[in-house]
Parts: C-alpha cells; sequence; structure tokens
C-alpha cells in the first residue's frame, strides 16, 4: 500500500481541520459586513489564498511544476464557473443565516452525481438516483420558506435573492466539479489548486470598474484574515485525501452543519427553524449514503479484479 494512504485518522484529522478552518473564512466574510462588493470578497478570498498555497508549493518544492499545465483553457474554464459559484455563494452567506447558508451547500454533491452521469456519462444507479432525489427533496425544504418571501416582497427581499443564490452557487459548484473531474485525468492536482487561485483572483479583479465600495480596516482585515485561511484549509483538504479513501473521510465534511449551528448561535444570534433542521436532516441523510454506497461498490470492483483469471 501507498505510504500515503496508511493513516486514516491522520487524513479525518487534516479534514475536520479543514472543515473547521473553511467554517472559520466563511464566519470571517459574514462578519465584514453585507455592504460589501461580491466581486470584492471573491478577490481577497482569492488572492489572499495565494499566500499559504504559494508557501505550500514552495515548501514541497512542487511550485515550479505547478505551472506547467497541459490545459489552460481547461483550468480558465474551471475558474470561471469557480468563481461565479463562489460569488453567488458568499451573496448568499451574507444574507442568510450562516448554518442555512452551509446546509444549502451540501446540495452541490447531489447535483454533481447528476451532472456526472449527464456529462460524463458516470453509470449511476437507482440507489443513487434516489438519495439525490431524497437530498434535493431536503434542500426544498430548507429553501422554500425563504424562497416564498419573493411573493410577498418580491425581488427586493434579500433573504430569498440569498436562498437563490446559494442554490445557484450550488449548481455552478457542481459543474466545476464535473470540469475537475476532467482535469484531474492530465493534471496534478497542486496545479489545479495553483491556476484556480490565479484565474479566480483575475477574474475577481475584473470585477473592479463595476463599483468596489471603500471598506473599514476592520473589514479589510477580516477579508484578508479570510481569504488566507482560505488558502489553509485547501491545503489540508489536499493532504487529508493523501492519508485516506475519500469514502472515509468524506463524511466529516458535515461537521460542518455544527459549528454553523454553534457560531450562528452565538456571534449572529442565528436561531435555526425547524424545516432547516428537518431539511438539513434529509440532506445530510442522503449525502452520506451516496458516499457508502460509493464505497461499496469501490469494494465491490477491487474484489471482482481480485478474483479475475489473467488469460494468457
Amino acid at each position: 500500500m501507498d505510504a500515503e494512504v496508511e493513516s486514516p485518522m491522520k487524513g479525518i484529522l487534516l479534514k475536520v481541520l479543514s472543515v473547521v478552518i473553511f467554517v472559520c473564512m466563511s464566519t470571517l466574510i459574514k462578519a465584514a459586513g453585507n455592504e460589501i462588493a461580491t466581486g470584492q470578497i471573491t478577490f481577497y478570498r482569492s488572492a489572499f489564498a495565494m499566500v499559504p498555497i504559494l508557501g505550500y508549493l514552495a515548501f514541497r518544492g512542487q511550485l515550479r511544476d505547478a505551472f506547467k499545465t497541459e490545459d489552460f483553457t481547461g483550468h480558465i474554464a474551471r475558474g470561471f464557473v469557480g468563481i461565479l459559484a463562489m460569488s453567488f455563494g458568499f451573496y448568499g452567506l451574507v444574507h442568510l443565516p450562516l448554518p442555512e447558508a452551509i446546509a444549502i451547500g451540501y446540495a452541490m454533491p447531489l447535483i454533481a452525481v447528476a451532472f456526472a452521469a449527464i456529462f460524463l456519462g458516470e453509470s449511476v444507479r437507482l440507489y443513487r438516483w434516489s438519495a439525490v432525489v431524497v437530498g434535493l427533496v431536503g434542500v426544498m425544504i430548507i429553501t422554500w420558506p425563504r424562497l416564498t418571501l419573493f411573493r410577498e416582497g418580491g425581488f427586493g427581499s434579500l433573504e430569498a435573492l440569498g436562498a437563490a443564490a446559494v442554490l445557484v452557487s450550488a449548481a455552478l459548484g457542481a459543474v466545476a466539479m464535473v470540469l475537475v473531474r476532467k482535469l484531474v485525468k492530465n493534471e496534478r492536482t497542486h496545479t489545479i489548486v495553483l491556476y484556480f487561485s490565479l484565474s479566480a483572483s483575475v477574474f475577481s479583479l475584473a470585477t473592479l470598474p463595476f463599483g468596489w465600495p471603500s471598506i473599514s480596516r476592520e473589514a479589510f482585515l477580516l477579508l484578508m484574515v479570510a481569504g488566507f485561511c482560505g488558502g489553509v484549509a485547501q491545503i489540508l483538504l489536499t493532504e487529508s485525501y493523501r492519508h485516506a479513501d475519500m469514502s472515509t473521510i468524506a463524511p466529516f465534511e458535515y461537521t460542518s452543519i455544527v459549528l454553523g449551528l454553534i457560531i450562528g448561535y452565538f456571534l449572529f444570534d442565528d436561531i435555526p427553524t425547524a424545516a432547516m433542521l428537518v431539511g438539513t436532516a434529509i440532506v445530510v441523510g442522503a449525502g452520506i449514503f451516496i458516499i457508502f454506497r460509493e464505497h461499496r461498490l469501490g469494494l465491490e470492483r477491487r474484489g471482482a479484479r481480485k478474483h479475475v483469471t489473467p488469460q494468457g
């Protein structure tokens, strides 16, 4: 066995740390206020993430190789879709309670399963399709009370717009995952991470002519630290997959909702609704089912390969 996948507990620890820091990043962005332009937020998130990422690559001796790519246009496409997903997600984040924004974002891996079947031709059987449908029902349970605000306040309802934005972010994030699946066939992980941060910074900076409001020193520091946290969390997430299978550590993504509930309550006075809790439970259950279903199918495929008799 590869030495890099012999420490599942280390992989789990790194995954949980990445989740904690990603939630801290979201908290800092939310604390910076809702008057900041979305492009401004994504720029700080992407640009300051470059600091730990470049340092990490330099430490591992991968910095020079990271810039070498055989699919530059693929990275640009992934960066453009990724920054759109990030922008919609941050818009929703600043206009919704923190745990609600996190929970709606769980729609992304569910949608990604459907997109992988449609665009990549991956085999998705009845069990996973059923889990996707059930999970999306959970998402609608969470978002419906917000979306109905459109009937009362029209497009002037920021909470309704926020919920819709996170849903759009989840769909775009799923498209980005499909693009990454294509990139990993020929590109190294650190190259993908580096080019995403670079392209996201450039695309975000392009929104400057549309108006970035002046921000306070406190807001600037919050966004700067948020960006740095995003880079550190991405490194930890990447490292976690070196030490454990994806199916082992993926369920720990859902620890973010627990952190979101705690932080939202104590820092932002966010009290979860019954619909949000019920919907989240359904979405998390569907997500974990898909993860373990994938794990079981993986074991079956490996077992089948072991019993194949070589033909000469």
